[in-house]
């Protein structure tokens, strides 16, 4: 008997698909994706079925495929993540103004979400991270009522959905003038973060990208300060395969997006991330979110 396997999604049409399938000649089973479908919804298509087939019909896939056929862009794809990308560099740019001493977080946060809007994003991508001072050593300290200190790092992890793509980025500034330990912790986190984009090309590994900023850190004597993985893959969703951490083998392929992010963080002192987007290549990569990485000092 032949099987078929489709992507089924929520909602009517989904209920229409499975009745469809069911009905044609020499179809036996449909696959769904386990990763992609909720239990109300597999039970909904069940109970939309002839009797005789709500047993059997519906298999769930041994894998996941939805994902995988999302891990490659086309050109058309890439082409808006870039837009979005480069709306995110210019929203950094515009919001350096509005880093001050005594501005709370969420206000910093609201600005680049009205930007955002203005500027033709439907939306973010996740909760804007605005992270200062002490609090910049929360990897994900969502944007709070503190205020930005007198002295300290900002660190501003944001992204926008541009017809619904997501983009995604990291930049860490300083409020007043670090001191020596602040400035070679900041040229850590950016020698390492362009040693993993210097390892980003077509037949890597993710596991080898994620080692190429661990290197660097493990040098500098902060690795244990580096809690989180490398990376991880953005499209449709803000976090998608493949992952760019330790013992993940996947095999990086041209039209792949991932971002490229490490950061240290000192518990009750500070943090710093970068983050770029960057999208594989055949001899390399492409970075979509070329705003400085210089320290930024206001």
């Amino acid at each position: 008997m032949k099987a078929a396997q489709v992507q089924i999604v929520a909602g009517p049409p989904a209920v229409a698909a499975v009745q469809w399938l069911a009905a044609q000649p020499g179809v036996a089973m449909a696959a769904f994706d386990p990763a992609r479908t909720s239990v109300a919804e597999l039970t909904r298509w069940k109970t939309e079925l002839p009797a005789r087939m709500r047993r059997s019909f519906l298999s769930a896939s041994p894998a996941p495929f939805v994902e995988n056929l999302r891990m490659v862009k086309d050109d058309d794809e890439l082409a808006v993540m870039k837009k979005a990308a480069i709306l995110g560099c210019r929203l950094f740019d515009d919001i350096l103004d509005d880093l001050r001493p005594g501005v709370a977080e969420i206000d910093v946060a609201a600005e680049l979400e009205h930007q955002a809007r203005r500027l033709g994003g439907e939306g973010m991508s996740f909760e804007t991270i605005v992270a200062s001072g002490a609090r910049s050593a929360l990897p994900h300290g969502r944007a709070s009522a503190a205020l930005l200190p007198r002295r300290g790092f900002v660190t501003l992890d944001f992204g926008i959905i541009l017809k619904g793509y997501c983009s995604d980025m990291t930049r860490t500034v300083f409020l007043g003038t670090p001191r020596s330990r602040e400035r070679n912790a900041y040229q850590a986190i950016v020698d390492a973060q362009q040693a993993a984009v210097g390892a980003v090309t077509a037949g890597a590994s993710c596991a080898e990208v994620d080692e190429a900023a661990r290197s660097v850190l493990r040098r500098e004597g902060v690795a244990e300060a580096f809690s989180h993985s490398t990376g991880h893959g953005v499209g449709l969703e803000i976090h998608e395969p493949p992952r760019v951490g330790t013992g993940q083998n996947t095999r990086l392929e041209p039209g792949m997006v991932v971002t490229i992010e490490p950061g240290i963080y000192f518990a009750g002192e500070f943090g710093i991330r970068i983050e770029d987007m960057v999208a594989v290549t055949g001899n390399g990569c492409e970075v979509l979110t070329p705003a400085t990485k210089a320290l930024i000092e206001l």
